[in-house]
């Protein structure tokens, strides 16, 4: 990678392992003080408005991001742009906050619950975040979001106390997200001067925005709905369990994700430059690290789940210990469809590919979650998700084979994959030593010097290093 990716990977990285901390600092004090159906309460809130955001943002995440990029080199086509983008972001907000404002008063069981969560959506309205990613300024997201999330950390500890500062948590949870808004449009007027914008100008970013909308719509079926689906069907402690575990689970998938926000608007760049063999020798290396990354943690957190659930949830959490290793080996599936959604297909603007896939995944989720919640609860919604997951990977990887050399890549990636098997094949074996935490220490030692002793052998004796240093 060239030394901008490279500081824009660390910078990114820094801010993903600073959110990978952060839970498990405030997970088991708030798994404690709050106790699991409470948990489940704001969960079930929280998914619901953020139904209503993906309406707002629509696709901007990678539409932004990619539009951004591609004029980003010239100040007076980027400054239209943005203004023209942003306009239909601020239209969009006025309609869905009028529409949650509706089923706030005529829907929503929790009232007061619904109403704090409206603040999030006042968040996602400000949301610039897709300007700043285009532009590759991620030093400027990365501190933000820093300071922030310690901010927010310190208010939990400091004013949620029990059962009843439910509402105190939520308040905190979602001003926090404002206040990382905010903080984000001081630095614009560096790079844009805002312009007016006609109706044609906002006009020709509508269809393509909600091109990579319905992906995204497809995919909240199986990252948000679940918990939604599992609230009706169940009840709030099993969407405690489901929210807790699945807390723990995207901890491999935040990793692979920093990798992608990161190469995007680069590959976007390279590709409208047509250096496309450039971008083929960044999907081969980007493809490795996520199946080193995913292996590593996915795995080795599937070894020890048994041994971490008690320590870090405290009691009444044995639940997790089942759905950990079913949620966390999505992770790997995950991992690997990101890369090639995010450095092949979406700057290739092979949208439909990406489209098709995600909607095989959310019926896949659906049909799953409708005959397995009402019999296994959240066991049932880990397994939707899983198997959604699968699907996507497996049929974005099929489709592209004939452009990328997928095939080639996976044998390439495969012996880290077996690494991290061998891994958690030794590491689960290991018996149960005087207490948990004990047993605990002696599984992540051992785990740790089996995967990256056997990573290390393959990277100075097979092709990795040859690949790596190319």
């Amino acid at each position: 990678m060239g030394s901008s990716l490279k500081k824009n990977f660390i910078f990114n990285a820094s801010y993903q392992i600073l959110t990978l901390i952060l839970p498990l600092v405030t997970t088991p004090y708030i798994s404690r003080v709050m106790g699991a159906e409470n948990i489940g309460v704001y969960s079930y809130s929280y998914s619901v408005v953020s139904y209503f955001g993906l309406f707002i943002m629509l696709g901007l995440n990678n539409y932004g991001n990619r539009t951004i990029a591609s004029v980003r080199d010239d100040k007076k086509m980027l400054s239209h742009t943005f203004s023209s983008i942003y306009m239909m972001q601020l239209t969009m907000s006025a309609i869905v906050i009028i529409a949650y404002i509706f089923y706030v008063l005529f829907i929503a069981q929790n009232k007061t619950m619904a109403w704090i969560q409206m603040i999030y959506l006042l968040s996602v309205m400000i949301d610039i975040n897709w300007f700043f990613f285009g532009m590759e300024l991620f030093k400027v997201t990365v501190i933000r979001n820093t300071i922030i999330k310690i901010f927010s950390l310190v208010c939990i500890f400091i004013f949620v106390k029990s059962s009843n500062d439910m509402y105190k948590y939520s308040l905190i949870m979602v001003g926090s997200m404002l206040l990382s808004q905010l903080m984000l449009w001081p630095f614009l007027k560096r790079y844009v001067v805002f312009k007016k914008v006609g109706i044609s100008e906002v006009k020709k970013h509508i269809i393509p925005n909600i091109t990579l909308f319905i992906p995204v719509i497809a995919i909240s079926l199986y990252t948000i709905m679940d918990k939604i689906m599992l609230g009706a069907m169940s009840n709030m402690l099993e969407v405690g369990y489901y929210e807790n575990a699945n807390k723990l689970t995207i901890i491999p998938t935040m990793a692979i994700t920093t990798l992608g926000t990161v190469m995007l608007p680069r590959m976007s760049n390279l590709i409208a430059n047509g250096e496309n063999e450039q971008a083929k020798k960044y999907i081969q290396k980007s493809l490795i690290v996520s199946v080193l990354l995913s292996s590593c943690m996915a795995l080795g957190l599937s070894a020890i789940s048994t041994e971490f659930v008690p320590l870090f949830y405290g009691s009444g959490y044995d639940k997790c210990s089942i759905l950990i290793p079913i949620l966390v080996l999505s992770a790997i599936f995950i991992s690997w469809a990101n890369v090639i959604r995010t450095q092949y297909l979406i700057p290739n603007q092979q949208d439909k590919i990406y489209i098709i896939s995600v909607f095989l995944g959310a019926g896949v989720n659906m049909v799953i979650n409708l005959l397995l919640i009402p019999w296994l609860q959240s066991i049932g919604a880990a397994v939707g998700t899983l198997m959604a997951e699968m699907t996507v990977c497996l049929y974005q990887t099929y489709k592209v084979r004939k452009e990328i050399k997928v095939g080639q890549y996976f044998k390439e990636s495969l012996p880290l994959l077996l690494s991290g098997i061998f891994m958690y094949c030794i590491v689960v074996k290991i018996p149960f030593i005087t207490n948990h935490f004990m047993t605990l220490i002696i599984k992540i030692i051992v785990g740790s010097a089996i995967f990256f002793i056997l990573v290390g052998i393959y990277y100075f004796c097979g092709r990795l290093k040859s690949i790596f240093n190319s």
